[in-house]
């Protein structure tokens, strides 16, 4: 029998039912639905009830699906089939049966208008059907294939300001524009080589839970498991944070342990954490790359809680601090060597495929007291600070690279900055934005020498936007990163935002998966992207917005 003409006739029937009930629900919302990119309409919308849980009607879900629904009247129990697994949902209750096994529900069938109503999300996730909600636009797009063929991108509403946790936010704000059309180009595949997830273990934010401090076993179950559900979810790389804060993940000669293995900075987890995470991640085929915050010294200005061979305290003369943050001092030549010495013991103990730097430069709005270090350490006489602040980062760039590259030529070597250089404005070469910060002008962190001088071999701004938000478009800024690695050998990642996807924090772009998944195709149409990383892990994987995970899933695997 073929059941999708079987199920299509059932959904015109099921849209012909008189009304005969009533499911309680919130104010009716006017959701629209497609499936496979084809609008779907209904005399009965998707609803959204009063705890929350979209109910959409079970005849569209079943008919992308192929499977077969089938009705009782009598015991009002809803049952959905295909292949091996079977689905019964009955009105009332608060359990569904699942191939023979009891599973919890929020909200189980509901008879609306004639309809029989399911929850969405629980069945997507029983049988595979990936869907993606817009929260701005009340718009439910599912997907039945494993090849998306392009979702919609509904026009955005006008956008407040965008608060961005990890890097400087922009203080320019401005409309929204139409997001721009996304090319399709015969022959680019949706595969770039880079598919790459940040994990963060500063405040035990990805890995490891605090709940296993102390714990090795448990430790080590928890890191399989999060590179099991990356893994699945189509990532090839993880960019690990070994170096949180002036710290080690690893047994160090330089640091002390970090405080997010067993709650006691210093204080040693009974294994290497390192040495396990880089097997866990090459017995499944994946890179390890050791991600290090170069310059931040300690996340609070308290002292106390540091271990007494923290740098902190066995150079207080290197350590500035700023913003209720301690940093090392950029300016001074031996801490700037310090911190390449303890990259450098990474690089020679451990097989990693590559060191990556993010944006820990010189923090930006506020007041940073170098001016001793000026006076004692520019012997080349540089008269304007910034620029002396911009070649000890230009230092420190480009002499790791060398040592890096001298011990172990095949580690890659990269940085994620901020995803502005510099305003047009501020220089005509500059992007089209209206950052109200930059890299060159507040981190001092002067991108496009490293690239013109090839001192790295990648770099992964961070462009934390959406490609509606014009003071920092994203399409804007990879039009402009492209420009600038082209004909140097340097490679260009994007970094993306998954962090904001779902947070009602954020602005009406963000609520659906939809803006990680276009800016990904916007990627499509330059060679110049090797691929893209992802801020960050739990993100996707935990928290897993809209259906994020199997989003990307399909998208990478296409």
């Amino acid at each position: 029998m073929n059941y999708r003409k079987w199920m299509l006739g059932l959904l015109v029937v099921m849209l012909c039912l008189p009304v005969w009930s009533t499911g309680a629900r919130a104010a009716a919302a006017q959701i629209t639905i497609e499936l496979d990119g084809v609008s779907l309409s209904s005399d009965v919308p998707p609803y959204i009830t009063r705890t929350n849980v979209t109910m959409v009607p079970a005849g569209v879900i079943s008919k992308g699906l192929g499977a077969g629904v089938i009705w009782d009247q009598a015991s009002k129990t809803a049952t959905i089939s295909k292949g091996n697994d079977v689905l019964k949902l009955t009105s009332g209750s608060k359990t569904a049966v699942v191939n023979d096994a009891r599973v919890s529900l929020d909200t189980s069938v509901q008879i609306t208008q004639g309809r029989v109503m399911v929850p969405l999300r629980f069945v997507s996730e029983q049988l595979g059907l990936q869907v993606v909600w817009n929260q701005a636009t009340k718009h439910v797009a599912l997907y039945s294939n494993a090849e998306i063929g392009g979702p919609s991108a509904p026009a955005v509403p006008t956008v407040p300001t965008v608060p961005a946790p990890t890097v400087p936010t922009p203080d320019v704000t401005a409309p929204a524009v139409p997001v721009p059309t996304v090319p399709s180009i015969p022959g680019v595949k949706a595969g770039k080589a880079m598919k790459g997830a940040w994990v963060s273990t500063v405040y035990n934010l990805d890995w490891p839970s605090t709940a296993s401090a102390g714990n090795a076993d448990k430790q080590k179950k928890e890191f399989d498991s999060l590179l099991d559900k990356l893994q699945a979810a189509g990532f090839n790389s993880v960019f690990v944070q070994v170096r949180p804060s002036a710290d080690a993940l690893y047994p160090s000669q330089l640091v002390p342990w970090s405080k997010v293995l067993t709650g006691t900075e210093g204080k040693q987890p009974g294994y290497d954490p390192l040495d396990y995470m880089v097997s866990a991640a090459h017995s499944r085929g994946m890179q390890f790359h050791a991600w290090f915050n170069p310059f931040r010294a300690a996340t609070a200005a308290d002292t106390k809680g540091l271990a007494e061979n923290h740098v902190a305290k066995l150079h207080p003369e290197w350590i500035v601090k700023a913003d209720n943050k301690l940093y090392i001092n950029p300016g001074i030549p031996e801490a700037r060597q310090h911190i390449i010495d303890t990259v450098m013991e990474v690089v020679r103990g451990y097989d990693i495929d590559g060191v990556h730097l993010d944006d820990y430069f010189y923090p930006s709005g506020v007041t940073f007291a170098d001016d001793a270090a000026f006076k004692t350490y520019n012997a080349t006489a540089i008269t304007s600070k910034g620029d002396w602040r911009r070649d000890n980062i230009n230092q420190f760039i480009s002499r790791l690279g060398n040592e890096i590259h001298a011990v172990k030529p095949a580690v890659s070597y990269g940085v994620s900055p901020f995803g502005v250089w510099r305003n047009k404005k501020a220089d005509s070469t500059g992007s089209d934005t209206t950052a109200g910060v930059s890299a060159y002008d507040d981190m001092y962190a002067d991108v496009r020498a490293w690239i013109q001088n090839g001192w790295v071999d990648y770099v992964a701004p961070q462009i934390y936007w959406s490609l509606s938000f014009s003071a920092a478009r994203y399409d804007k800024l990879v039009d402009w990163w492209v420009n600038e690695v082209s004909g140097t050998g340097v490679k260009l990642y994007t970094g993306l935002a998954s962090y904001k996807v779902g947070d009602t924090k954020q602005t009406a772009e963000w609520q659906s998966a939809e803006q990680i998944i276009n800016q990904l195709k916007y990627n499509e149409q330059y060679d110049a992207v090797s691929g893209s990383i992802l801020f960050r892990a739990n993100d996707i994987v935990a928290r897993d917005p809209f259906g994020l995970a199997g989003l990307l899933s399909f998208y990478f695997k296409s």
